[in-house]
């Protein structure tokens, strides 16, 4: 079985996340999910609208995504590589060569993200028209 990993905060679900999900999951067999926990959003200087809890509830019920993890920290990436026999790493390609330290444990893919959607801009026309 070949297993993908991709992270993510998977704030407010939108098209451009399931286009990575879907591609993500064709790479091959099963796609673990990273997705912040909400310690590690606060951490970043992030708020998501959602808690990790509804953010994992809300992806695991995407056919595409056989299983969600926390991700806890920056770091955890190569032992969840390890940790998960990961074959395929997939990000998007704004993160393109922040991850290829990890090329000597699994491929490294990064994913053209959906033009003209983001999370960033749903919240920020949100705010304009709230």
């Amino acid at each position: 079985m070949k297993k993908v990993i991709t992270y993510g905060t998977f704030d407010i679900l939108h098209t451009g996340h399931i286009n990575l999900l879907r591609r993500a999951k064709e790479y091959g067999d099963y796609l673990i999910v990273a997705i912040s926990s909400d310690s590690f959003n606060a951490l970043k200087g992030k708020a998501a609208y959602y808690t990790f809890e509804q953010r994992k509830a809300i992806l695991e019920a995407v056919r595409y995504v056989d299983e969600v993890i926390p991700e806890d920290t920056w770091e955890q990436k190569l032992e969840d590589v390890k940790k998960h026999n990961i074959d395929v790493f997939i990000m998007g390609d704004d993160w393109k060569g922040d991850f290829d330290f990890l090329k000597e444990h699994c491929e490294v893919v990064y994913l053209p993200r959906t033009v003209g959607i983001s999370s960033t801009q749903i919240k920020t026309d949100l705010n304009k028209n709230g």
